[in-house]
């Protein structure tokens, strides 16, 4: 394993114009591309996504299109159901449980650029795992940022920004996302998005 790759998932700061993880990327590319124009069927898309993502449970369901930077280190846990549009970048680990609703156009982002103006100029790049715990909801066009551990049973609104970790059984809404309530078993969220406001 190269250089840049080891510091990549050492969570180090990294190169990633480098042959090596521009060839994991190629292989990215190709799987995505074939999942996304649908001709493969259930089967095949099913074939796909095991060879494309590190670990995928049983009854996943991944609505195209999809995209991520290398598919490689994502692991998806039983039952879970991605919508349309979803950007999973990992560059680190992204793991999610069991029995999670992820709406359309969510981005789970795990990379990180430099602030120092010369450093990003040159490309460097780290990137911190993110965590969805079991049964989550994340409402459409969520973002969850790099380093972010979000627990079990949380629902965050349609919008929200996640900037820092979230407790488990929260409901969380807002840029950044904020705790505004607790959720006891059996708590009715209302409609077909995740709510933004109580």
């Amino acid at each position: 394993m190269g250089v840049n790759k080891d510091r990549m998932l050492a969570g180090e700061w990294y190169l990633p114009d480098d042959p090596e993880l521009a060839a994991d990327n190629e292989r990215r590319v190709e799987l995505c591309a074939a999942y996304n124009t649908g001709g493969a069927g259930a089967a095949g898309r099913e074939r796909i996504l095991t060879e494309l993502l590190g670990s995928l449970g049983k009854d996943v369901r991944i609505r195209p299109p999809f995209q991520c930077d290398y598919g490689r280190y994502i692991s998806i846990g039983d039952r879970t159901f991605i919508n349309f549009g979803a950007v999973l970048l990992d560059a680190a680990p992204i793991t999610i449980g069991a029995d999670v609703q992820i709406g359309p156009n969510v981005q789970l982002l795990t990379p990180t650029h430099e602030l120092d103006t010369e450093r990003r100029r040159a490309g460097w790049e780290r990137a911190v795992p993110i965590t969805i715990g079991d049964n989550v909801w994340l409402g459409g066009g969520v973002i969850v940022c790099p380093g972010v551990t979000i627990g079990e049973n949380t629902v965050v609104g349609a919008g929200a920004v996640v900037t820092k970790d979230l407790p488990a059984g929260a409901l969380a809404v807002g840029n950044p996302a904020r705790v505004i309530r607790t959720l006891s078993p059996g708590t009715s969220a209302g409609g077909g998005c995740a709510p933004v406001t109580e």
